[in-house]
């Protein structure tokens, strides 16, 4: 059975880091693109970063150079770097991936995913 299981999260003041983790336990995991999401109360899940085969990412707008999406092929692996966090990123945090080439920040683009992690920033 497939799992994608994310770590990190937690409870943070404003303005701290946090690292997300992800690993997959997935053959051939250089041959997934994989994706980080997030969804809050009340409000739709959003595409926050993808990382493709190719190990180039693509961001949402409202990144701002604070989030950076990484992977570690030889641990099945993916990791969402927060800086500079702020209260509106409170969520839960999910990872997903997808066999093949693709860039999408779209979730139903993604047909694994993980169970989230939640992420807590207080002013």
């Amino acid at each position: 059975q497939v799992q994608l299981v994310e770590s990190g999260g937690g409870s943070v003041q404003a303005g701290e880091s946090l690292r997300l983790s992800c690993t997959a336990s997935l053959y051939n995991y250089r041959t997934y693109s994989l994706g980080w999401f997030r969804q809050a109360p009340g409000q739709e899940r959003e595409g926050i970063a993808t990382i493709d085969t190719y190990g180039i990412t693509r961001y949402a707008g409202f990144v701002e150079g604070r989030f950076t999406i990484s992977r570690d092929n030889a641990k099945n692996t993916q990791y969402l770097q927060i800086n500079s966090l702020k209260p509106e990123a409170t969520a839960m945090y999910y990872c997903a991936a997808i066999r093949g080439w693709s860039n999408a920040l779209v979730q139903g683009n993604y047909n694994l995913w993980g169970q989230g992690t939640q992420v807590t920033v207080s002013s």
